[in-house]
């Protein structure tokens, strides 16, 4: 599929033209000039090898290699950071199923599976979509991406520059600003020992109680021997003998 080609002026005047736009705005404009749209809703013609409820590929009519095909999500989104996790996941889950698929069907040892996101990188359709151009050998494609040199100064501050970004921390960053982790060690050990007390404050209170209520009934035992030997002329009986004497 051929897609939109703009000049740098009219790049420029749509730049200036979307920074005026709410996010509504936006949408909806880019909706009514997307060619993608117009074939997602079936208005342009196009050659389908998938689709489902989320997602439409089809094959390029322009294509970098016999089989290049376009995978698009079916709501219009620009650029990747715009579209939920779940469906970016579900793009790709196709993408790899449309990659084996072409592997075996068109005979071809590989394929390139490209994003152009944002102007930038060569974006130049309104609508995200992948390529999915399958590979042969000495099939006069370069995708060769070139080699630069970086010092090890520029690395590290790319490095933390994206561990910052993404709320991540790594072995250098924590040597650096490390975390303060004392008082709430602190805390923690205080818990600690309040809970070790619980448990010894109970079982004084348990044997306390016991203790009591032996008293009790020991008591109550001897008052019921004495009114026993009132009632038999304050002579003890045998049995009384044998249960003082702890017999049974």
């Amino acid at each position: 599929m051929a897609q939109q080609q703009l000049s740098e002026e009219q790049i420029k005047a749509l730049q200036e033209k979307i920074k005026r736009m709410s996010p509504e705005e936006l949408k909806e404009f880019q909706k009514k000039q997307c060619i993608f749209c117009q074939i997602i809703a079936g208005k342009v013609q196009s050659r389908k090898v998938y689709e489902d409820e989320h997602v439409l590929a089809i094959l390029d009519v322009n294509p970098a290699n016999p089989g290049h095909i376009l995978i698009m999500p079916r709501e219009h989104y620009s650029i990747m950071p715009q579209i939920p996790s779940d469906e970016v996941g579900h793009i790709f889950l196709v993408t790899k199923a449309l990659s084996n698929a072409s592997l075996r069907a068109l005979e071809v040892q590989g394929s390139n599976i490209v994003v152009a996101n944002g102007v930038a990188a060569g974006q130049r359709a309104q609508h995200f979509m992948v390529h999915l151009i399958p590979r042969k050998d000495n099939d006069d494609i370069n995708f060769q991406i070139p080699q630069k040199t970086l010092s090890e100064e520029e690395l590290q501050k790319i490095k933390y520059a994206l561990s910052e970004s993404l709320g991540t921390k790594t072995e250098e960053t924590e040597k650096i600003a490390p975390v303060p982790i004392v008082p709430r060690e602190k805390k923690v050990v205080e818990a600690e020992v309040k809970e070790e007390k619980k448990p010894t404050v109970k079982k004084n209170r348990i044997v306390k109680a016991k203790k009591r209520v032996k008293k009790e009934t020991h008591k109550h035992k001897k008052k019921e021997h004495k009114i026993h030997k009132e009632e038999h002329g304050g002579h003890a009986d045998l049995d009384d003998i044998a249960r003082v004497l702890g017999a049974k």
